[in-house]
């Protein structure tokens, strides 16, 4: 139905910002609600922002006021803007096209992956 493609991620010094853009394909970007995933070694996989088909966002306590969602329809695009990033960000990051389910997002097509790596 949709493919979705990271791009954006590489190597950051503390405090610094990064900006991940989640390209997509297939059906239009305009049905999904997309999410912002990380992953760091050892870890699970954990949502960090996601927004709605009406643009409406949630995000990771942890990155509330550091990183901001949005969506660009007529693009069909997706991105993370990652300000005040810590060494704790270091992880990689996937997006995910999927939909809400009683008010939760629930992934459904993940892309391949982006590294950002936050130090000195």
């Amino acid at each position: 139905q949709v493919q979705v493609v990271e791009s954006g991620g590489g190597l950051v010094q503390p405090g610094g910002s990064l900006r991940l853009t989640c390209a997509t394909s297939g059906n239009r970007l305009s049905i999904y609600a997309v999410a912002w995933y990380r992953q760091a070694p050892g870890k699970q996989r954990e949502l960090v922002a996601s927004i709605s088909t009406t643009a409406s966002t949630k995000y990771k306590d942890s990155v509330k006021g550091r990183f901001t969602i949005s969506r660009d329809n007529a693009e069909n695009t997706v991105s993370l803007q990652m300000n005040m990033l810590t060494p704790e960000d270091t992880a990689v990051y996937y997006c995910n096209a999927g939909v809400y389910v009683n008010g939760n997002f629930a992934p459904g097509s993940w892309g391949q992956g982006t590294q950002v790596t936050v130090s000195s």
